[in-house]
């Protein structure tokens, strides 16, 4: 008994259009889970921008830990580059160095 998958079905047009319809599918969940995760970043930031002395230790913990969620989410959807992220959300240094980060030599 043999356990492949026929030959005609592997190269189905209707399987073909489903694998597209899939893959679309995914990458709108992809975008879409990724404007949240920018979105919780702005949310994050802001809240630290606003933070009193005494809670700031957490805040910059919150922020860090949406940045760091943004960033993964972006490396799933192909990006590598984080610095456009990094200048367009206005990330404090502090908030990258909690992830790890070294400042850029000037």
């Amino acid at each position: 008994m043999s356990t492949r998958t026929p030959l005609g079905l592997i190269h189905s047009p209707a399987r073909e259009g489903a694998l597209t319809d899939l893959a679309a599918e995914m990458m709108s969940e992809q975008a879409s889970n990724l404007g949240r995760m920018g979105r919780n970043v702005e949310r994050t930031l802001a809240d630290l921008a606003a933070a009193s002395p005494e809670i700031r230790p957490a805040r910059l913990d919150a922020a860090a830990d949406a940045v760091w969620r943004y960033f993964i989410q972006r490396e799933v959807a192909g990006v590598r580059n984080h610095a456009p992220a990094i200048a367009d959300y206005k990330i404090p240094g502090s908030v990258l160095a909690r992830l790890g980060a070294r400042p850029k030599a000037s």
